[in-house]
């Protein structure tokens, strides 16, 4: 069986490869329930993420701690153990949190190429961690962006991830308002529960990649931007049911559950096209589909 580290899954699922291993699997589809969540000690929380195909099985195996913080450790622990479907037989042990950021970087970024404008030049990223930082180099792959503006609720951390970004060529710099006018690109990944942009701030023809709020209590827009906006989701079982932009903006009044008019598999197959204006607002919501791990880590396999 083989054993993945971060570096070694980083090398395995180059930008473009996993794009498109994500679009396939999306495409065809696989079995994957929506996340099992069992309350652990000390308020933490055992996730498990099971999928299928005809070829391999994966869970992947979270543990958010809260409390580990004072202890020194990372509030999140993940690993994904990658089986055969035929015989059962484990396939490899890959560090979860790699096989997360680069598989909810990529999943954006395809969502992109259909939502977004092609010739997007300005990326306002809303967010300093590990997946902004995935996404910041996903968008850079995909896009010919001449600007990554980066804003969080700290502000020395959005200024050092701009200083590791343009080490690496990227430009990057740190800005102190998530204002988004101007910026053909808006990518949060936060875990803000109260709204980053509202929708009266939106210029014509922005996508917004909406990554952080994961949980009906959290949000990073407010309901006029996603009322404004094309919506579609990575999928209708996980978005409106976890989702808190939608769930709270379909409360409010603002939009009913007929305005989310199409999940990312619609696109990947030509049932919807996407954006059809130069000026209209799109908005794509994700919340993490198994089937996005479940490619990543048949992908990273094939690479050894």
């Amino acid at each position: 069986m083989q054993h993945l580290d971060k570096t070694e899954i980083a090398a395995r699922l180059p930008w473009p490869a996993l794009i498109e291993a994500i679009r396939d699997i999306f495409a065809t589809g696989c079995q994957a329930p929506l996340r099992h969540a069992h309350p652990l000690p000390e308020s933490g929380t055992l996730l498990l993420m099971p999928a299928t195909s005809a070829t391999h099985s994966g869970v992947k195996i979270v543990h958010v701690s809260p409390g580990n913080g004072a202890r020194g450790l990372p509030a999140v622990h993940a690993a994904y153990l990658l089986s055969d479907a035929i015989t059962g037989q484990p396939v490899a042990l890959l560090d979860g949190g790699e096989l997360t950021d680069r598989r909810t970087a990529a999943t954006s970024v395809l969502a992109a190429g259909y939502l977004a404008r092609s010739d997007s030049r300005r990326l306002l990223l809303l967010g300093s961690g590990r997946v902004a930082t995935a996404l910041a180099e996903a968008y850079a792959a995909r896009f010919p962006l001449s600007e990554i503006a980066i804003w969080s609720p700290r502000a020395a951390n959005a200024e050092a991830l701009a200083r590791r970004l343009a080490a690496h060529g990227l430009p990057a710099h740190a800005v102190a308002r998530p204002d988004p006018q101007g910026f053909d690109i808006i990518s949060a990944a936060t875990l803000s529960a109260t709204p980053l942009v509202q929708g009266a701030d939106l210029s014509p023809g922005t996508h917004l990649d909406l990554v952080g709020a994961y949980r009906p209590d959290l949000r990073e827009v407010d309901g006029a931007a996603v009322a404004r906006a094309l919506v579609v989701v990575d999928t209708y079982a996980g978005g409106l049911a976890e989702a808190g932009d939608l769930v709270q903006a379909i409360a409010e009044g603002h939009v009913t559950r007929a305005h989310v008019v199409a999940e990312l598999a619609d696109l990947c197959r030509g049932a919807h096209p996407g954006r059809t204006d130069a000026a209209q607002i799109t908005l794509f919501k994700s919340v993490g589909w198994a089937g996005e791990d479940l490619a990543a880590a048949i992908l990273a396999t094939r690479g050894g």
